[in-house]
C-alpha cells in the first residue's frame, strides 16, 4: 500500500488563464445556403452526400453507417432515414436550398428523394444521372445442359 503523500498547492500571484477575459468564439464552419444532394442508390445500399456549389462535401450518410445490416440496407425505410440524417447534419451549415441529383436504381430511390423534400428544405431541382449503357458488355454464352 505504501505511504500516503499529501501535496499542498501554493497560489501564485499574477495573471492566470482564469483571470484573462474570454475571447469570443469564432465559428469555424462555413455557411452554405445552396447545396447539392448526391444520392447514390444501388440494390444493396443507399448513400447520400451533400455538397456546396463548388463540390466540397459538407455532410454524408449511408444506410450501413446508420446501423442497418444486410438486406435491411436496401429498404425504402433505410433510405428515408439516411436522407433525414444527412439533412440534419447539413442544416448545421444553415442550408436552405438544395438541388437533388439521383444516380442508380434501387428500392430506396424514391424514398430518399421524398425524405429530403420532407425535411423543410427548398428543393430547387431534381436531376437523374443514372448511367445507361448504350450497347453494354458482351452477353454470356448460352448454357449447354
Amino acid at each position: 500500500m505504501g505511504k500516503k503523500k499529501i501535496i499542498t498547492k501554493t497560489e501564485t500571484s499574477g495573471a492566470t488563464e482564469s483571470n484573462a477575459p474570454a475571447a469570443p468564439k469564432k465559428s469555424s464552419k462555413k455557411q452554405v445556403i445552396n447545396g447539392i444532394a448526391h444520392i447514390n442508390v444501388s440494390y444493396n445500399n443507399t448513400s447520400i452526400a451533400i455538397s456546396d456549389q463548388k463540390g466540397d462535401i459538407i455532410a454524408w450518410s449511408s444506410a450501413g453507417g446508420l446501423g442497418f445490416k444486410g438486406t435491411k440496407k436496401s429498404t425504402p425505410y433505410a433510405a428515408n432515414m439516411v436522407a433525414k440524417d444527412c439533412v440534419e447534419k447539413a442544416k448545421k451549415f444553415n442550408l436552405t436550398n438544395i438541388k437533388i441529383i439521383a444516380k442508380g436504381i434501387g428500392p430506396g430511390r424514391e424514398s430518399a428523394i421524398r425524405g429530403i423534400a420532407g425535411t423543410g428544405l427548398n428543393v430547387l431541382s431534381i436531376q437523374d444521372n443514372t448511367p445507361v449503357a448504350h450497347n453494354g458488355v458482351r452477353s454470356k454464352k448460352p448454357r449447354r445442359v
